[in-house]
């Protein structure tokens, strides 16, 4: 069984790919995600993008992930300030389909 370290690094590392892949800019290859890389500021990501995230996290974590359902329930100025890292410590807290 994995540490909860382990696992939210693997999550980082997914949710990282699955980001460049919605972004879908060459700078974005390169760019460094971290548990402190923020959505808006850093990453410069729309809403729309958000919602082709979520699309990607619940194919890749099925319904135990409920992202949408998690942003919902935030105000305005946590979306906008919304971390790499925050997102992460979402999924590794909810139960793995693994």
């Amino acid at each position: 069984m994995k540490s909860n370290e382990e696992r939210k690094a693997e999550v980082l590392q997914e949710v990282s790919q699955m980001i460049r892949e919605v972004i879908g800019e060459a700078w974005a290859q390169d760019a460094p995600i971290t548990m402190a890389t923020s959505f808006a500021q850093d990453l410069q990501v729309e809403s729309i993008e958000l919602v082709a995230l979520s699309e990607k996290l619940t194919q890749r974590y099925g319904a135990t992930v409920d992202f949408p359902g998690w942003l919902a329930g935030m105000e305005l100025d946590a979306i906008i300030g919304l971390t790499v890292g925050q997102v992460v410590d979402f999924i590794a807290s909810c139960p793995s389909k693994e």
